[in-house]
């Protein structure tokens, strides 16, 4: 049996569709039962059935902060997805990433190793590698550095070492670092919002750039490792590196809108940030944009995904293709 943890987000709902279309025997941990909702809606985006499939789905309630929780859905488990995490650019957030996405991960493997998994696949992000240093392209070699990085970035870096460490006690395992990961169904978060953005025929948009790759090859490529043998490695998956402002011209067209022409300037993201730290501190709101994120948006981060190319023989999928469709399903 395969277990799924955060089977209700978008890597994890999309890894579910393609695992019991496969005819996998599959496990999923959820939190709430509206978040199982969502699920069936990814569903209904590739399937004329989603109730049919999401009938051969074992779900657990389970808190992965909680080990008698967690523990429960490992019965009979051979392989774990760990897709589970927390998402937040808020340092007043720190203490709960931490406790979410560090001690969450290491229940995960210490459960793994208990049970004797034959092998864990660890989602984690391209946050936990970093920003290029003195702009050369990142790879999974990248040298690490707290300064620069997000709070999320911090805790999923750590969430990786909790991994390593299991490893190291005979876990098998390997670790995705995928970009912003572009696919449908969650319009409020993630990369869902520049779908949002998009539709509204905002006028500006924000500088820097990343990489990007699709939910398809996040969900080919993680489980195509989990079925070789490659053990205790990292990959980055990137499919593209675009600027902001190149991927709202690839997105605004096919909703129908015009793209944003006009750059924030950086002295208004400067401006920002620090407007920003002084209303969350008066009204207690969450940050929506950080000094750390506003100097994130400086420059053209460039991900090299050479090494999964080689290892799997892997080919991305079209880019293009795949907004097309997420903006078709936007529409709808």
């Amino acid at each position: 049996m395969i277990l799924v943890t955060g089977g209700t987000g978008l890597i994890g709902s999309h890894l579910l569709f393609h695992l019991v279309k496969n005819g996998e025997t599959v496990r999923a941990t959820y939190r709430d039962i509206v978040s199982i909702e969502k699920v069936t809606k990814v569903f209904g985006y590739y399937s004329d059935n989603p109730s049919n499939l999401m009938e051969r789905i074992d779900w657990v309630q389970a808190d992965i902060t909680n080990i008698g929780e967690l523990e429960a859905s490992f019965k009979d488990v051979n392989y774990v997805y760990h897709c589970a995490a927390l998402i937040s650019f808020d340092p007043k957030m720190y203490k709960t990433l931490a406790k979410i996405n560090v001690e969450g991960t290491a229940n995960v493997v210490n459960l793994c190793l208990k049970q004797g998994i034959k092998k864990l696949c660890h989602v984690s992000s391209i946050a936990a590698i970093g920003p290029s240093v003195k702009g050369d392209v990142v790879t999974e070699e990248n040298e690490w550095s707290d300064s620069n990085a997000s709070v999320y970035g911090i805790t999923k870096h750590d969430a990786e070492l909790e991994v390593w460490r299991g490893s190291q006690e005979g876990l098998n395992v390997v670790i995705a670092n995928p970009g912003v990961v572009i696919g449908p169904g969650f319009w409020k978060s993630g990369s869902g919002s520049f779908f949002t953005y998009a539709a509204k025929d905002k006028k500006s948009f924000i500088p820097g750039g990343t990489g990007f790759v699709t939910i398809t090859d996040v969900v080919t490529a993680m489980t195509k490792l989990m079925e070789s043998n490659i053990v205790q490695e990292r990959f980055i998956m990137v499919n593209q590196n675009l600027s902001y402002g190149e991927l709202f011209q690839k997105i605004a067209p096919k909703l129908g809108v015009a793209p944003p022409t006009k750059k924030v300037p950086f002295w208004m993201l400067e401006l920002f940030w620090r407007l920003d730290w002084l209303r969350s501190n008066l009204r207690s709101k969450r940050r929506r944009l950080t000094k750390t994120m506003a100097k994130g948006l400086y420059k053209q981060e460039i991900y090299s995904s050479e090494k999964l190319r080689k290892a799997l023989d892997f080919t991305f999928e079209d880019l293009d293709v795949a907004i097309a469709f997420c903006c078709a399903k936007f529409k709808e």
